[in-house]
């Protein structure tokens, strides 16, 4: 018994101790991240499934042209028939009885020759490889969303951060204005007016906090962590700055893109498609070997024990089927060829508009980081007027505003700005 109970309270420690460390906090840099992500997340664990089974695949479809082997145990009661026979209308009939019979069958066959055997290998290892390059897309698009969610992070809360260093600034000029005003030196209506101050950027803090929290969930997601797993990140807004050069787009190579990859891949397969239909045409070549041992042999047995034999497979006539196969083949050849042209377009066009796009960014984030600065020289300098009684709380207000307007606009554009290189990158496989 005590044993029992030393197991079950050591049992309880243990997971107490798990449970612990499990809540211990992530320290992530952005590398780091996105490597955690590569391993953990759930869509890449699908995809490498994918390609785990795609392998299965051409296994299968070489061991199809490798020799296959079957064995049979056969049993057969004819129910006490019997059969005469009479040679001799004189004599009496002799009378047969049919035994029950039971054999063992073994069989081997190996296919010698079969066009669309040799194909249909070519084809599973181009599926193989379409799974692969898929594998890789799908890697991209989560490097891809976990670098925006952590981009996401780090911007709501530098925009937290403001608006919380902006509050403690309000509440503390407000508490200076509420005591000026109690001891009847400035009117009553300045201090409500900052209190009115004080709640709005208050309630900006609580819907900012909501909304880091809404961009640490949707990192956890593609991380592949638990909802309650507490996340530090440890690369700054800065260092991401500094280290992404804002200035120079790298070069389209269209080659480098990963759906001009696949549909060139797509446009194997059409190619192997065209190549199989043909095959159809072609005869197949099969040899066999049967063996059959007698159980239990019945009165009368004349077959023989080993059999080897050829089936030659010579298709003649369809109906025209194999004809509209090979066309179709065709036809699914071209459509890929167009579409590909199509999406070359496509590529070349949207590489223009991003880098259009991140360039209209650059400036703007160049002229707003000068707003921030103006904005907050303002506001120092609307307080120090303030407290010298010379502007009114509507004129600090308004300047308090505009700051912080110039803040939450330079760190959107920033982020807008890194989504905008980001998405460049992602155009160019290169994140």
């Amino acid at each position: 018994m005590r044993t029992i109970l030393k197991f079950f309270f050591s049992s309880i420690f243990c997971l107490s101790i798990f449970s612990l460390k499990a809540q211990d906090p992530i320290v992530l840099s952005l590398d780091s991240a996105v490597n955690y992500a590569i391993i953990h997340n759930k869509t890449l664990t699908n995809s490498r499934f994918a390609i785990d089974k795609s392998s299965q695949q051409i296994k299968e479809a070489i061991s199809k042209g490798l020799p296959q082997i079957d064995a049979s145990i056969d049993y057969t009661s004819f129910l006490g028939a019997e059969a005469s026979l009479q040679l001799d209308p004189a004599a009496a009939p002799a009378v047969i009885k049919f035994n029950p019979t039971s054999n063992f069958n073994l069989s081997a066959s190996q296919l010698i020759f079969n066009g669309n055997y040799i194909v249909g290998i070519q084809m599973a290892k181009l599926t193989k490889s379409i799974t692969e390059q898929s594998y890789q897309k799908d890697e991209l698009d989560v490097k891809d969303q976990t670098i925006q969610a952590y981009y996401m992070i780090l911007a709501s809360e530098r925009i937290l951060n403001t608006l919380k260093g902006n509050l403690k600034n309000a509440k503390t000029l407000y508490e200076k204005t509420s005591n000026l005003a109690n001891a009847g030196i400035i009117e009553q209506t300045d201090a409500k007016k900052l209190s009115v101050m004080v709640t709005s950027v208050n309630n900006a803090v609580k819907s900012n906090e909501r909304q880091v929290e809404l961009a640490y969930n949707l990192l956890r997601l593609n991380l592949g962590l638990d909802s309650n797993q507490q996340i530090t990140l440890s690369t700054s807004l800065d260092d991401i700055t500094t280290s992404t050069q804002l200035n120079p787009i790298e070069n389209f190579n269209i080659e480098n893109n990963m759906d001009y990859k696949l549909i060139s891949i797509q446009g194997e397969i059409s190619k192997k498609s065209i190549n199989m239909a043909k095959a159809s045409y072609l005869p197949s070549l099969v040899a066999f070997y049967s063996y059959t041992k007698k159980l239990k042999e019945p009165v009368f047995d004349m077959s023989p024990k080993n059999s080897l034999g050829l089936t030659l497979n010579i298709p003649l006539f369809s109906g025209g089927m194999r004809r509209s196969q090979l066309n179709q083949a065709k036809i699914d050849y071209d459509i890929n060829n167009n579409t590909k042209d199509l999406l070359v377009d496509q590529l070349n066009l949207q590489e223009k508009q991003l880098e259009f796009n991140y360039e209209n960014l650059l400036e703007q984030y160049y002229s707003q980081e000068k707003n921030v600065q103006v904005a907050k020289e303002v506001l120092e300098q609307m307080n120090r007027k303030f407290q010298q009684g010379v502007a009114s709380s509507l004129d600090i207000t308004s300047a308090n505003n505009d700051y912080l307007s110039a803040e939450t606009d330079l760190t959107g554009t920033l982020l807008q700005l890194l989504n905008a290189k980001l998405a460049l990158r992602k155009l160019n496989n290169n994140i």
